[in-house]
């Protein structure tokens, strides 16, 4: 009901033995011809299912997500050159399964994924990842593309990079983290651990580039 309602969708709560004409999320075991499995892990991708079927589109032809990174990445989704959704996801590493999980919602030809090109560090995580799963990715200026809402600031920066040009990606980056990035996951690490902990120096460049959580990081120093 929560992601129901955060995507402005009018819905109705049904009683077993309720008749339903239109779309229904419902749990895996009950689910018959045409319903949409919902679970805790996957509500965000069965909620979008539900909403594109609900408008009978879930076939296109290109399908393009738009990243903005950032350790709360934005993300948006087009369909042949149309906006269908938007999200602030949690966490940088699981951008590519996001990716993944949302295209089943569409039937589609090609698909391609555009990256901006600010965080540097967490823009090539996050590219790497794509690579990795064999997804078109290309990287895009993010010149004028961080205009709008502050409080929706990273959605709409990936709704304007989903919609430009960019450069194709191919190879895997080597992760660089500056000492700027290193400082900052050691003051990350400082407030996870409720100001017991400083991580060193190696252990906060395994985080950065993506090797170790924060909370095994701080268990290991």
């Amino acid at each position: 009901m929560r992601e129901l309602k955060r995507r402005e969708c009018n819905f109705v709560m049904l009683s077993s033995g309720d008749s339903w004409d239109g779309v229904l999320l419902t749990s895996p075991e009950e689910v018959s011809d045409g319903d949409i499995p919902a679970m805790e892990e996957n509500i965000e991708i069965a909620v979008e299912r539900a909403i594109q079927a609900s408008r009978g589109f879930d076939t296109a032809v290109q399908l393009v997500f738009g990243i903005d990174p950032g350790p709360r990445p934005g993300i948006a989704w087009l369909a042949d050159g149309i906006v269908v959704g938007s999200a602030q996801l949690e966490g940088v590493e699981i951008v590519a399964d996001h990716v993944v999980a949302l295209s089943t919602a569409f039937s589609h030809i090609r698909m391609s994924v555009k990256v901006g090109d600010g965080a540097p560090l967490i823009r090539d995580r996050i590219i790497n990842q794509l690579i990795l799963r064999g997804i078109e990715t290309l990287e895009v200026s993010e010149h004028r593309t961080s205009s709008g809402s502050r409080s929706k600031a990273h959605i709409n920066a990936a709704t304007r990079i989903a919609l430009v040009s960019g450069n194709k990606v191919s190879q895997i980056r080597t992760l660089r983290p500056t000492d700027g990035d290193l400082r900052e996951v050691q003051r990350q690490s400082r407030i996870f651990s409720t100001g017991e902990i400083t991580i060193p120096t190696d252990l906060a460049r395994m985080v950065a580039c993506g090797e170790l959580s924060m909370e095994e990081a701080v268990k290991r120093a």
